[in-house]
């Protein structure tokens, strides 16, 4: 399995792809889809929207995970990352990729055991798993994060689905 993770901006969106063979998870690529501050936000949009498309064209994720919207004090600022959010969650759908969906919150716990790390903690747990030789960029990191927490999650709901299917055998 494939896992496409997202860390959404207007300006830079973050995107990794891993690849999940039994309990092993391998890196596959990352990187940074960067948009031109200068261009309208349609362009801007689309930049992402192209960007996103041509990874799951080049990779072949079965899956994507993207994090969720952090609501700051602008209101402005959560609705353009709502928007360059929204670009990459369409590129998925439209090639029919389920999309799951974690904060900020869940993805630091999974990748360090600590709700509050900083990026530079993430960074470094992201190479220390993935067993990279060098740190990928701070967004690809973000990502590549995203990717590992939703292989962690389906792990462990997994376990839960088998447990409630014995328990109801049991009865």
């Amino acid at each position: 399995m494939r896992i496409l993770g997202i860390d959404p901006g207007l300006r830079k969106t973050g995107f990794g792809v891993i690849e999940v063979l039994g309990n092993d998870i391998y890196y596959v690529t990352s990187g940074v889809i960067e948009t031109n501050s200068e261009n309208s936000i349609p362009l801007r949009l689309k930049t992402i929207l192209s960007g996103i498309n041509e990874i799951i064209a080049q990779h072949s994720p079965s899956i994507a995970s993207i994090e969720q919207i952090f609501f700051n004090v602008n209101p402005k600022s959560s609705l353009l990352l709502g928007q360059a959010r929204a670009a990459a969650i369409c590129s998925c759908v439209e090639r029919n990729i389920e999309v799951f969906e974690y904060t900020a919150l869940q993805v630091k716990q999974a990748i360090t055991g600590f709700g509050h790390a900083d990026k530079t903690q993430i960074t470094k747990m992201v190479r220390y798993i993935l067993k990279l030789d060098g740190n990928p960029q701070v967004d690809a990191a973000d990502a590549l994060a995203n990717a590992i927490t939703h292989h962690y999650c389906s792990k462990s709901f997994a376990k839960l689905h088998v447990k409630s299917k014995h328990k109801e055998r049991v009865l």
